[in-house]
C-alpha cells in the first residue's frame, strides 16, 4: 500500500510522483492505483511487474506522454501541468518498440530528434556525433536504420532517447532481443550516464541487469506498488527467497498474465 501523505521531494529528487491514479474510460478499477514515486539524480530505479500490472501505464504517465486520472507529478522541481513543454526538453524515452525512421540513416534519425529538441548547427553535429560513437554506430552512421540487426537498432533507438541530453531518462525493455555485445555496450553507456547524473527509470523482465544496474527497485501488481527498496535489502528481508528473480515470483505468483 502507498503512504497516506507522501514524503516531500529531497533537493537533489529529478522525478517525484505523488499517489498518481489513472483509470481509462470504461474501465471498472484503476490502471494505476495511488504511485508515488521518487527519483533522485544519477539513479537508476527499476520498474518491474508482471504483465498488466501498471507499468506501461505508470511509464507513460512519468514520462508525460499520457495525462493521470489524479494525483501530482514533478520533474526538476516543476510541475508537469504548469510547465509541460520545459520538462519535455529533458525527458528521453527509449520504448519497447524502435521509434525510428527506417527508411532513413541512424544519422538522418539523430539530426531529425535533435532537432525536434531545439538542438541546431555545430551543436547539434557534435551531439550526435557523440551519440554515434557512444551506441557503437559511427561506421554505420549513413547506413539506413532498415538493414541494421536487431542489436543495432536498439543501440540506434537509444541514441534517438539520449541525443538531447536529457536529465531523466526512461528505459522500457532496453535490452530485449539483442546480443551480448550489444547489452555489455548498453550496459556500460547507461552506468555512463548514471555517473553524469542522469535520472533512469528502467524497465525490464531481466533480473541480472536489475540487480547489476538499479540502486532501487519498485515491483508493481494491480496498479500499486507492493515492495520497494535496494535489492540487496529486499533479498535480506525475504530470506526465503534465493534471488531477486524468486523473491519477484513469491509477490506476483507464478501464475501467466497472457
Amino acid at each position: 500500500m502507498p503512504p497516506e501523505t507522501p514524503p516531500a521531494p529531497d533537493a537533489r529528487s529529478v522525478l517525484a510522483a505523488a499517489n498518481l491514479i489513472k483509470r481509462y474510460p470504461g474501465a471498472s478499477e484503476n490502471a494505476l492505483d495511488g504511485l508515488s514515486l521518487q527519483v533522485g539524480e544519477g539513479q537508476i530505479v527499476g520498474l518491474l511487474g508482471p504483465n498488466g500490472a501498471g507499468k506501461t501505464t505508470a511509464v507513460s504517465i512519468l514520462s508525460t506522454l499520457m495525462r493521470p486520472s489524479a494525483g501530482q507529478l514533478t520533474v526538476m522541481g516543476r510541475g508537469v501541468a504548469d510547465h509541460l513543454r520545459p520538462i519535455r526538453q529533458v525527458v528521453g524515452l527509449a520504448p519497447q518498440e524502435i521509434a525510428l525512421y527506417e527508411s532513413l540513416t541512424v544519422r538522418e534519425n539523430l539530426n531529425y530528434f535533435g532537432r525536434m529538441y531545439g538542438l541546431k548547427g555545430g551543436a547539434l553535429q557534435v551531439r550526435v556525433a557523440d551519440c554515434l560513437a557512444a551506441v557503437g554506430l559511427a561506421a554505420q552512421a549513413d547506413r539506413p536504420v532498415a538493414v541494421f540487426s536487431g542489436g543495432m537498432k536498439r543501440r540506434a533507438n537509444l541514441a534517438a532517447a539520449i541525443v538531447h541530453a536529457p536529465r531523466l531518462l526512461f528505459l522500457d525493455e532496453p535490452t530485449v532481443g539483442v546480443d551480448a555485445q550489444s547489452r555489455a555496450l548498453i550496459m556500460d553507456l547507461l552506468r555512463g550516464l548514471q555517473r553524469d547524473g542522469t535520472a533512469m527509470v528502467y524497465t525490464t523482465h531481466y533480473m541480472e541487469e536489475v540487480e547489476a544496474l538499479c540502486d532501487r527497485v519498485v515491483i508493481m501488481d494491480a496498479g500499486r506498488i507492493i515492495a520497494e527498496g535496494a535489492p540487496a535489502d529486499l533479498r535480506a528481508g525475504h530470506p526465503d527467497a534465493d534471488s531477486l528473480g524468486d523473491l519477484f515470483l513469491k509477490l506476483t505468483g507464478r501464475s501467466l498474465r497472457d
